[in-house]
């Protein structure tokens, strides 16, 4: 009998951290994808937000990914996700909320803004961000491992790992290349890529590409 159950939708990065944290934690669950332009009627019982991913574990209900990964983290606590140390911890979440706060927003922007010189602000301030995660995250906590904190995965690798599943979007509709000169992170994303977990839910870039055309109607304007 399975102890979890998750509502997600296949197109959502956000829902696509939580069913890597299972994964990776070998957690049995029932998944129920969610239909997010014509959600159930009682859909608000599970997740009040609306939003999907929520999970169901017994009776307790619990919504928001990087909440719902951290609940899993302390609930189910092998194979641990998060660093023990205490600053190593508290520097993962960080990055969870950098994430959070900072990388996702601007990836969002630079896809759905329609004003070129807005596309053109996202764009530089995404290539910002780049080169943070690769000058202060990968190159100063992965040391020689190819994961966020060394040999072994953590929730920061899957917090991020989403987006760059789907680079191609922003590659397609807004001509945003992934930089060369960020080595660290294309060895990262290749490494994370490889990952059963991954390789289990993983979809191609013509999946994407159809399902996200509907937010970037403009031309691409960024070189």
């Amino acid at each position: 009998m399975t102890e979890i159950t998750i509502y997600s939708a296949v197109i959502c990065p956000y829902a696509h951290r939580t069913r890597l944290a299972l994964l990776e934690k070998g957690i049995t669950f029932d998944l129920i994808e969610i239909d997010l332009q014509n959600k159930p009627a009682n859909f608000i019982e599970i997740s009040p937000y609306g939003k999907v991913p929520a999970i169901k574990h017994g009776q307790e209900k619990v919504w928001e990914s990087a909440i719902i990964n951290e609940y899993l983290e302390e609930v189910f606590p092998h194979p641990q996700l998060l660093p023990q140390n205490p600053i190593a911890r508290a520097q993962a979440r960080i990055w969870v909320d950098f994430a959070n706060t900072r990388f996702v927003p601007t990836f969002s922007n630079l896809l759905r803004s329609l004003d070129t010189e807005q596309q053109k602000q996202a764009a530089q301030e995404l290539y910002n961000h780049l080169q943070f995660i690769e000058s202060e995250g990968l190159s100063k906590l992965s040391q020689n491992g190819p994961y966020w904190f060394g040999e072994s995965v953590s929730l920061v690798d899957l917090t991020f790992y989403p987006w760059f599943e789907r680079w191609a979007v922003i590659e397609e509709y807004r001509g945003f290349k992934f930089p060369s000169e960020f080595t660290r992170i294309k060895n990262w994303w290749n490494a994370v890529s490889q990952r059963e977990s991954v390789k289990a839910i993983a979809n191609p870039k013509e999946f994407y590409l159809e399902r996200y055309a509907r937010f970037a109607s403009a031309p691409a304007t960024v070189n």
